[in-house]
C-alpha cells in the first residue's frame, strides 16, 4: 500500500466528536460545537484527469452544530505523496447551481483545467511516526487574518486543531483539538 492510499484509508469516511463531547461533558471540559466530517475521494467528479494522475482529490464536508444550527463548510483538496510524505493542496470550490453549500452528491461537474489551486491556503504536509499521520500548515489569509491548522490522524482518531488570529488576537479556536471518530457505518 502506498503512503497516500494509507493515509486516505484513515482520512476518508464519516467521523464525528460526538464521544468527546461527552467526555468533556463529563469532565467539565471546554465546550465544543458538534462536529461532523464527511471525507470522499471525488476524482471519479473531475473530467480531463490524465489517466495517470499521480494524486487524489478530496471532498471535505464540514458541519458544525451550535444552539441547534448547523453550518456546512465544504473544502476540496489534493492529496500528493511528496517522497515519504503526503502533501495537502486547497483548490477552489465550485459553487453549487443553487449557491449552497456542496455534498459529494450535489457536487456540480468540474473540468481537471478549470480547477484552481486555492492562493491563500499554504499547502500542507504530513509524514508518518509511529503510525500516526502529523501536519498542517501556517497561512497567511490577508496582512492582519492568519490561520494556523495541525492535525494528527490515526486508525483511533482524527485530531484537528485550527486558530485564526487578526493582528495576533485568536477569534476562532478551541484551546483543545476536535477529536474525530470514525462513525459505524450504516446497515
Amino acid at each position: 500500500m502506498s503512503h497516500l492510499d494509507d493515509f486516505l484509508s484513515l482520512l476518508c469516511g464519516r467521523f464525528d466528536n460526538a464521544r468527546q463531547l461527552e467526555e468533556l461533558k463529563q469532565a467539565g471540559g471546554p465546550a465544543l460545537p458538534l462536529a461532523e466530517h464527511v471525507n470522499t475521494v471525488c476524482n471519479d467528479r473531475i473530467a480531463g484527469l490524465p489517466a495517470d494522475f499521480p494524486g487524489k482529490f478530496v471532498l471535505e464536508e464540514s458541519y458544525y452544530t451550535t444552539d441547534g444550527k448547523t453550518h456546512a463548510s465544504p473544502h476540496l483538496f489534493l492529496f500528493t505523496e511528496e517522497g515519504e510524505a503526503v502533501k495537502l493542496t486547497s483548490y477552489q470550490l465550485p459553487k453549487s447551481p443553487d449557491g449552497s453549500p456542496v455534498s459529494y452528491e450535489t457536487l456540480p461537474p468540474m473540468r481537471w483545467e478549470n480547477l484552481e489551486v486555492s492562493g491563500k491556503f499554504t499547502p500542507a504536509l504530513y509524514t508518518l511516526h509511529d503510525g500516526v499521520w502529523e501536519g498542517g500548515s501556517v497561512s497567511m489569509f490577508s496582512p492582519v487574518l492568519k490561520f494556523t491548522l495541525y492535525e494528527r490522524f490515526s486508525r483511533e482518531a482524527l485530531e484537528v486543531t485550527e486558530t485564526m488570529e487578526v493582528n495576533g488576537k485568536r477569534t476562532f479556536g478551541y484551546d483543545v483539538p476536535i477529536v474525530y471518530r470514525r462513525k459505524a457505518a450504516r446497515g
